[in-house]
């Protein structure tokens, strides 16, 4: 498909879901908001619990909890890059709206493509509110000697280097892996099942390198050092590294890598409780005004620089583009897995 075919494609799903979303708005009988929530909301994360997706949804909702007037409560599916968590939430989960997930949408719409699970996307499910943008880096701990990212390269170019990322279907790992495609270095990847795992693999040495979004590794800046950012513009992070963007370094042009977590709900009843729905998009949205926000996210030890609201548009966009970069890049993913 071509470039322009593709776009065409995505602006008529974005359309789709205006169009979709007006018609439930003239279709609804009665509104429900005055109602709505009525208890406490359970939310899915599709990867194990005590990373990075937990962390930063419960710093959100210690705010968008008490707007919405109900507690909420989480459970952990990992497997399968996401795809575990993201079926069972689709297929098994009430489409009440007080069950909500709580997703990564850059590896979780690349893990979508490569896979093709047993859902729909934008059909089953929408994001609604995303929280950060987080450039992937390439890191290795504090000791390592590499000390640049051109050491990696040229390590690359004599040996296959080793290089923990937290799954195969991830921004990250397409950026190692072009990078090595750019440059004739050698690199495999080693998946961990998460960020911590990855991050300890780095640090006890079971791999060279470590590829992961960067709000992770600057947690630990006396432990881990950032080499080189997949950002294809700026880095957003020149208080916490003064690491490069990768782009300068070789010349090359691989395109800005990041994450995205995201809210997310089922599509159906989005659809059909226009006003409840608008309850969730508003609320969420007032959270980001919250300096009590800012602050519980900063205890995590993330960079306050990587949050960023994304409507619902904005987050089927960014969605759909991650879907296109990963069939670009289907051949390098899955000749290269570790």
């Amino acid at each position: 498909m071509t470039k322009s075919a593709l776009q065409l494609s995505r602006r008529a799903v974005l359309a789709g879901i205006s169009a979709a979303s007006a018609a439930a708005v003239l279709g609804s009988r009665r509104s429900r908001a005055a109602g709505y929530p009525s208890g406490k909301f359970t939310v899915t994360i599709p990867t194990g619990q005590g990373g990075g997706a937990e962390r930063l949804a419960r710093a959100f909702d210690s705010v968008w909890s008490p707007l919405l007037k109900q507690p909420f409560e989480y459970e952990f599916f990992p497997g399968a890059a996401g795809q575990v968590g993201y079926t069972l939430y689709v297929q098994k989960r009430p489409r009440d709206g007080h069950h909500l997930l709580f997703g990564n949408m850059g590896p979780e719409m690349i893990m979508y493509a490569l896979q093709k699970p047993d859902y729909k996307f934008p059909e089953d499910y929408a994001y609604f509110c995303s929280v950060d943008v987080d450039d992937s880096t390439v890191f290795v701990r504090s000791d390592s000697p590499f000390k640049r990212i051109e050491d990696v390269v040229a390590e690359g170019k004599k040996r296959v280097v080793n290089a923990g990322t937290s799954r195969i279907p991830h921004p990250a790992s397409i950026g190692i892996l072009s990078l090595g495609d750019a440059t004739g270095a050698q690199f495999n990847l080693i998946p961990y099942g998460g960020g911590n795992p990855t991050i300890t693999s780095v640090l006890n040495g079971e791999v060279d390198i470590g590829v992961l979004p960067a709000a992770g590794v600057v947690r630990l800046p006396d432990r881990l050092r950032i080499l080189g950012i997949f950002n294809a513009k700026k880095n957003v992070l020149t208080k916490h590294t003064d690491a490069p963007l990768i782009n300068a370094v070789f010349n090359t042009n691989i395109p800005s890598l990041y994450s995205s977590r995201s809210w997310a709900v089922h599509r159906e009843w989005a659809d059909q409780n226009p006003d409840d729905m608008k309850i969730l998009e508003t609320s969420s949205a007032k959270v980001f005004e919250d300096q009590a926000f800012k602050d519980a996210f900063t205890k995590t030890g993330a960079p306050l620089e990587v949050l960023s609201y994304g409507n619902r548009e904005e987050c089927t966009e960014y969605a759909l583009a991650m879907v296109e970069l990963a069939n670009k890049y289907a051949s390098v993913l899955s000749a290269k897995k570790g």
